[in-house]
């Protein structure tokens, strides 16, 4: 059941925090749990009175898995899903064929969570690290909506529009589409309309269909607005609730109402419209990619949808959206905890930016039917080959390069993911001497052994959020790598 997560902080606002996050999302608190667990003095603000009540965003995809591993949900996400089933197509009140809806992969042990997607609705997943942040001391404001935000050279006020601004050294973004800090700082969207046609999506319970399938009527070609387009109904793992989703033509009026969605299936399908038998959530959209023009104004970040919109084919705004905060998380905690330049913060954009835009393209190339759902998409082969926080020293680099993403596996008897788990950065030794370098932080952990095939021979420090910042053949440049990178 589907919980009430109403803060006691609405009449209980603190005045100044170091990092005051926009938005009680998958991105807002994703970067509240990753800044609670440094220490960071972090408070997340929700215009809503509750979480997001919607299975909008329900595939979670392997990389993003392997980053709630280790903020400490990985097992709660597990127990509230399950995997993708198969579709099933419909025609004519029969079941006419399967339809694969992802290329197969399995998990290996460098890439434990690779098989596929697991499917958690939105709502489920934000209970999840609602309850995690929680846990780690963090802190949730509902009803609390964004109105107006100034800054200076030293922090920023926001102002809202029932109770006390608050001033914060740093403020993070994360509150959607229609950003209203956004559009405040007057940062643009240069996007493009991926699909005219509007669509249907709703939470439903149905009698009448089995759990173990996708079920998939396609268009039957019949005049009139009910019968035009496609009807899909996924059930939601861990729950016994279906999604419903149905295209629309091009201006068509969509009906969210109970009555309304019961009769686009009815007539799509060979359900009776008594067969949906509650709606719990229902929304319209129209497909459409976009992205900031700048994902940072001074001291203030966007992340998430706030700063890439993306069609939900693909199954990227979500984990994305995760990933930026990830990424901006543990910066953060450099620099306000650590003694880090603030030039650090610098490499968000540098490093985000570019990732979102060809998420964006990958999404809107599967929403038109021109990419599958396959390796790409499972977001495993993303990294910063290219950020000035990368460092490749080897003549000869094996396959794992400086910015990729670090592997798991076995190296000495530890685990590799059990010790990247924590907000520390890690040293691997892979058939070399790990070096005792003056000035290498006690919060680096370090991992040996003499053979690990994945990472073949050399010395690798992987970043706080997974991926190789510098990689040699011995010890030579670490030092300064260090120091450079704010350790």
């Amino acid at each position: 059941m589907r919980t009430d997560m109403r803060s006691e902080l609405r009449t209980d606002m603190r005045a100044d925090v170091d990092v005051l996050i926009v938005g009680a999302g998958p991105t807002g608190l994703a970067l509240g749990i990753d800044l609670a667990r440094r220490g960071v003095d972090a408070l997340v603000v929700e215009r809503a009175d509750g979480l997001f009540p919607g299975s909008r965003g329900k595939g979670i995809q392997p990389r993003t898995m392997e980053v709630f591993d280790d903020l400490g949900v990985l097992d709660a996400i597990r127990a509230a899903g399950g995997s993708y089933p198969v579709g099933m197509i419909w025609q004519d009140g029969k079941r006419v064929g399967e339809h694969q809806m992802f290329d197969p992969a399995e998990a290996t042990a460098d890439s434990p969570y690779a098989a596929e997607p697991w499917m958690v609705p939105q709502w489920r997943t934000q209970e999840i690290l609602f309850a995690r942040l929680t846990e780690l001391g963090g802190k949730v404001a509902f009803g609390r909506e964004a109105v107006g935000i100034t800054q200076d050279e030293d922090g920023v006020t926001v102002g809202f529009a029932a109770g006390e601004s608050v001033r914060a050294r740093y403020v993070v973004a994360g509150d959607g589409g229609r950003s209203a800090l956004r559009r405040a700082l007057g940062i643009g969207m240069t996007g493009e309309t991926v699909d005219p046609n509007p669509i249907l999506v709703a939470d439903v319970r149905i009698t009448g269909l089995d759990r173990d399938n996708w079920h998939i009527f396609p268009p039957r070609g019949e005049d009139g607005a009910e019968d035009d387009g496609y009807l899909a109904v996924c059930p939601l793992a861990g729950t016994e609730d279906f999604q419903v989703v149905a295209q629309f033509p091009e201006g068509a009026r969509v009906d969210v109402s109970p009555e309304g969605i019961r009769k686009v299936v009815a007539a799509r399908s060979h359900l009776a419209p008594e067969d949906v038998t509650a709606v719990r959530w229902a929304s319209d959209f129209r497909p459409r990619a976009a992205l900031a023009d700048r994902f940072r104004d001074g001291r203030v970040f966007l992340a998430g949808d706030a700063a890439h919109v993306h069609s939900p084919a693909g199954g990227q705004g979500l984990n994305t959206s995760v990933q930026d905060a990830y990424n901006l998380g543990w910066k953060l905690g450099a620099v306000l905890r650590g003694g880090a330049d603030a030039a650090l913060l610098d490499t968000y954009e540098a490093e985000r930016r570019p990732i979102a835009a060809d998420m964006l393209g990958l999404s809107t190339g599967v929403h038109r039917g021109e990419v599958r759902r396959g390796e790409a998409t499972r977001q495993l082969s993303l990294g910063y080959r290219e950020s000035t926080l990368t460092e490749e020293t080897r003549a000869t680099p094996g396959p794992l390069r400086a910015g990729d993403r670090a592997p798991d596996g076995t190296l000495g008897g530890v685990r590799l993911f059990d010790a990247f788990r924590g907000p520390h950065w890690t040293l691997v030794a892979v058939g070399v001497e790990a070096p005792e370098l003056p000035g290498l932080p006690d919060s680096v952990n370090v991992v040996r052994g003499e053979v690990q095939e994945s990472y073949r021979t050399g010395l690798f420090l992987v970043r706080p959020d997974g991926y190789v910042g510098w990689a040699g053949e011995t010890s030579d440049g670490l030092r300064e790598y260090v120091g450079r990178a704010g350790l």
